[in-house]
């Protein structure tokens, strides 16, 4: 009774109440068709669910900030929502991509419900690619690979070495999920889910570049196409699908932010508490991990916990972290969690070395609300049932002025699982899914000590 009396005062200080915020405001929606196809046409044979394999979706999966009004998106491995084979959870030889797009903020015209008027516009599709040769399994190979020295990687599940643990880069299956540009405009940074990883590509070829690779006790070294399998078979490392999610980068343009979606096996995975923020030193590799409290959605019997699935910087030390349910439209039920919970890593613990849920309460962060989407998305009319469930990608993009006053922007953008159309008991004549971006304005008494990344990045998606 003691021991838990102790925990409990020791979290107490980690969940505090929710900040006010009077001046953050929704200003724009937009949105790209998720039943369109992307810029890759030599992409477009169907995969082997039927799907084309040049579908515009997921697209929200990851969104980085260019400059000006272009933006980097990353979808995740690909279309598997259609059943075709449990064995591979019905992933496909998708190759994994970014696309680069405009998100043109303009101001409304009068009597327009909400103040700025989004245009997405999609301007370019690369696929991403390895110098090296890759570990497909047999007949997991991207039809397009091997040409040319260019080996594409893949979302099928089982393009991997079975006699290596999840952390080899030769193997070929790549789930992209975070993504973040470096301040010369010339490389990107993706997280995978699968490893997990941090990768570095060039932004013109799309070719990788570096593997920045995770201490051994992320990894699993039972490795399994099938994530249930994984998830069985292992006693630490990454949760399957669940692995490394969200991707910051310090304005200084020296080191990357990245943050597991859920906690790791050993830290009690989808039932624990506290995930892992990873600190990459983009010179030497080295990473230095701190402890990340999420908030209990369910009950003090029952408790749930949600993902993250971004985090993006302020400046140096200060972040913010998206954190949600998998609720909402999508998903055939309503949304109720999904906020923006704002960070310090000024002396934050570090964890390397550290395991265990109750080992890691002593040393985890603190964090404060600073934006409930799903309140401010119900004050503009939504109803929960339609508000997207993967709210993934954040970015901070160019300021506006609003009233004379300079805002600073918050992009948000969501994941729609490659399905362009939605048909469930919520919506039973069908709903268009799109890739949609909304756009928040921050009075920067709100965000003291914002601190836009870098110079020098490129104003277009090509040069």
């Amino acid at each position: 009774m003691k021991t838990k009396t102790i925990i409990a005062a020791l979290l107490a200080p980690l969940f505090l109440a929710p900040a006010a915020h009077a001046e953050i405001k929704l200003i724009a929606i937009g949105s790209i068709s998720g039943n369109t196809a992307d810029r890759s046409a030599a992409t477009a044979a169907p995969l082997e669910s039927g799907v084309a394999g040049n579908l515009f979706g997921g697209a929200g999966s990851g969104l980085a900030h260019l400059g000006g009004d272009v933006f980097i998106a990353v979808p995740d491995r690909g279309p598997n929502a259609n059943a075709y084979n449990p064995a591979l959870d019905h992933t496909t030889s998708f190759i994994p991509r970014f696309h680069t797009l405009k998100l043109a903020l303009k101001p409304s015209a009068a009597g327009a419900s909400l103040p700025f008027t989004l245009t997405p516009t999609l301007l370019d599709t690369t696929l991403l690619s390895s110098k090296k040769p890759l570990h497909y399994a047999a007949g997991g190979a991207p039809a397009l690979g091997g040409k040319h020295h260019t080996f594409y990687f893949s979302g099928r599940s089982d393009n991997f070495d079975p006699s290596r643990p999840s952390t080899d880069a030769s193997n070929a299956r790549f789930d992209p999920e975070g993504v973040r540009v470096s301040n010369d405009g010339q490389h990107i940074y993706i997280t995978d889910e699968y490893g997990p990883f941090v990768y570095e590509f060039n932004r013109q070829t799309g070719k990788r570049m570096r593997v920045f690779t995770l201490p051994p006790e992320f990894a699993v070294s039972h490795v399994s196409p099938e994530g249930a399998v994984e998830i069985a078979s292992n006693l630490m490392g990454r949760v399957a699908n669940k692995g490394m999610e969200g991707l910051a980068i310090t304005p200084d343009g020296r080191k990357l932010v990245g943050m597991m979606q859920s906690p790791l096996i050993q830290d009690g995975g989808v039932d624990g508490r506290f995930t892992r923020i990873v600190v990459i030193d983009i010179e030497t590799g080295a990473v230095t991990q701190h402890a990340y409290p999420l908030t209990n959605i369910g009950t003090a019997a029952k408790p749930k916990y949600p993902t993250v699935s971004e985090i993006v910087a302020v400046n140096d030390h200060e972040f913010l972290v998206d954190e949600r349910d998998g609720k909402g439209f999508g998903d055939d039920s309503k949304a109720a969690y999904k906020k923006v919970y704002r960070i310090d890593l000024t002396g934050a613990a570090v964890v390397n070395g550290v395991s265990g849920d109750a080992n890691l309460a002593r040393y985890a962060i603190q964090k404060t609300q600073f934006i409930d989407v799903v309140q401010a998305l119900v004050a503009q009319g939504y109803a929960p049932k339609d508000i997207p469930a993967k709210l993934e990608g954040m970015a901070f993009g160019s300021d506006v002025v609003i009233n004379g006053v300079r805002k600073h922007t918050l992009f948000i953008s969501n994941d729609n699982d490659f399905i362009g159309t939605v048909t469930d008991s919520g919506h039973p004549a069908g709903a268009d899914n799109p890739n949609t971006f909304l756009v928040f304005a921050i009075d920067a008494a709100d965000l003291p000590g914002y601190q836009a990344q870098g110079h020098g990045r490129c104003e277009k998606g090509r040069n």
